[in-house]
């Protein structure tokens, strides 16, 4: 049977992030791009435990993750694609098994479930054939009956079974027609959390913002409002994060409160916070910045207890302590690499965040030895190369591209084995232009005491006839006064 993908429109994420690679994804991926790219591979093992890491989720999620990471780690390939089989047996998307056991046949093809439930697939197909004729059929008796409630009903019944059962563009047709039909505020809000569902199984994240935008703006009542809007926060940072606006993705991830527990497990999770929030401040602020709003916001504290690495990892950022603080990040880039929305861009992000290391590194210094920074930066090119900090060095090399780039603003002396900052010292400066101000000081201090003392003595010459005076307390550019002029 035919297996493969569906057009972008149809197409949920897990299929997507298993045939893009990490460094160069977007968020939505022509159907040539996925089939031209190939899928990210982890051969280290994960810090998690398959069976408790995908208890945290619930709905559909929880095979799209699966599936993600039975197609990129080597380790859990087996486990992972067979747990798969198990999630999309106990609902009733054929394609999801079909798929799942084709990934499973591939890395192992003996396995008792590497072949197809044929007897399965043709009760299943059946079933939602039936179901899909049924709703189908209720919906078109209240149009009849031209009741609202019934209608609105009717179509959330429709795009129910159609979110179910994997047809997820008929679904959002099905969600969108209830529009009409709401007679309550709480109809809304639950229609267009069902449309954001959907959107992000899709990886629609434009369509996605769209309904969580709408969601803000809806008239529903006080604690309505203040019960949703964790999730509502929660899925909008997800939006942008996927649209690569990262910086004010790591702004709304950091104020999104406690509130939110278990509550939206079908798409994001407490700990996906933590990681995510976390990850996303250190790429893109200051330090500074990274104290005011992530060491010290006693909402977001909540999220790092979950996840304590990442607390340590910003605060050794935040004390100058780089290499512990990549040391942590790089122990668990496994894990990030299996996670259905970080994966995408964990390699941007990690290279940002180092970037932003070397460049806070030599902030206090005009010039630090190249050996020094390898130490930190590249301790594995120590002792493993020849000429650490030579020209060929790696680490040598990644210098001079952020040099190249614009980024660092240095020269590299490899006589010496320096890197030389370019930047102006702001103390030298400062010094200098204070010793030029106390010189033109003394200078014109000079001329008063001398005009002082030439009216003292009765010596004032007086101005020509016709000539411009000039006025009482005027003075004359550099400081200095014009032969034979004086002051009356």
């Amino acid at each position: 049977m035919d297996t493969s993908f569906p057009e972008a429109s149809g197409r949920s994420q897990s299929d997507t992030l298993a045939a893009v690679a990490a460094p160069n994804a977007t968020a939505r991926v022509s159907s040539a791009a996925v089939q031209s790219v190939p899928p990210v591979k982890v051969d280290d093992a994960p810090k998690f435990d398959l069976e408790t890491y995908i208890s945290n989720y619930s709905g559909r999620t929880r095979y799209d993750r699966l599936y993600l990471i039975g197609t990129c780690s080597t380790v859990l390939s087996v486990d992972a694609l067979k747990a798969a089989i198990t999630e999309a047996k106990s609902s009733k998307d054929v394609a999801r098994y079909e798929k799942a056991v084709r990934a499973l046949a591939e890395v192992a093809p003996t396995d008792a479930s590497a072949s197809l439930d044929n007897a399965w697939i043709q009760s299943t197909q059946r079933y939602v054939r039936t179901q899909t004729e049924r709703l189908e059929h209720e919906l078109r008796g209240y149009k009849n009956n031209l009741i609202k409630e019934s209608i609105r009903m009717g179509n959330e019944d429709l795009g129910n079974h159609y979110h179910q059962t994997g047809d997820l563009p008929a679904a959002t047709k099905a969600y969108a027609r209830m529009r009409d039909y709401c007679t309550a505020p709480n109809h809304i809000t639950s229609m267009l959390f069902k449309m954001v569902n959907v959107a992000a199984e899709r990886g629609d994240w434009v369509s996605m913002q769209s309904s969580v935008s709408r969601l803000r703006n809806s008239q529903s009542k006080p604690e309505d409002a203040a019960k949703n809007e964790s999730k509502i926060s929660a899925a909008y940072a997800l939006s942008q994060m996927r649209q690569q606006a990262f910086l004010e993705a790591a702004n709304v991830f950091l104020t999104i409160q406690p509130d939110l527990g278990d509550n939206y497990n079908e798409l994001i999770t407490p700990n996906d916070v933590a990681v995510y929030g976390s990850i996303l401040a250190l790429a893109t602020m200051t330090r500074e910045e990274l104290q005011r709003n992530v060491l010290d916001n006693t909402s977001f504290r909540n999220f790092l207890e979950l996840e304590p690495h990442m607390r340590r990892a910003i605060a050794f950022f935040c004390n100058f302590k780089f290499r512990p603080c990549l040391d942590i990040l790089e122990a668990y880039r496994s894990d990030y690499l299996l996670d259905l929305h970080l994966q995408p861009y964990l390699e941007t992000l990690y290279k940002r965040i180092r970037t932003k290391s070397i460049k806070q590194y030599m902030v206090p210094f005009s010039s630090v030895s190249l050996e020094s920074m390898a130490k930190i930066f590249a301790p594995e090119v120590i002792g493993g190369e020849a000429r650490p900090t030579g020209l060929s060095s790696l680490f040598v090399q990644e210098l001079i591209t952020l040099i190249q780039e614009r980024v660092l603003d240095a020269r590299i002396d490899l006589e010496k084995g320096l890197l030389v900052s370019n930047q102006v010292d702001a103390r030298t400066e400062v010094q200098r232009t204070t010793l030029e101000s106390l010189q033109e000081f003394n200078q014109e201090s000079h001329w008063r005491m001398m005009r002082g003392a030439f009216l003292h003595a009765g010596l004032e010459v007086g101005a020509v006839p016709g000539e411009r005076r000039e006025r009482p307390g005027q003075t004359w550019k550099g400081g200095k006064l014009p032969r034979g002029a004086l002051l009356d």
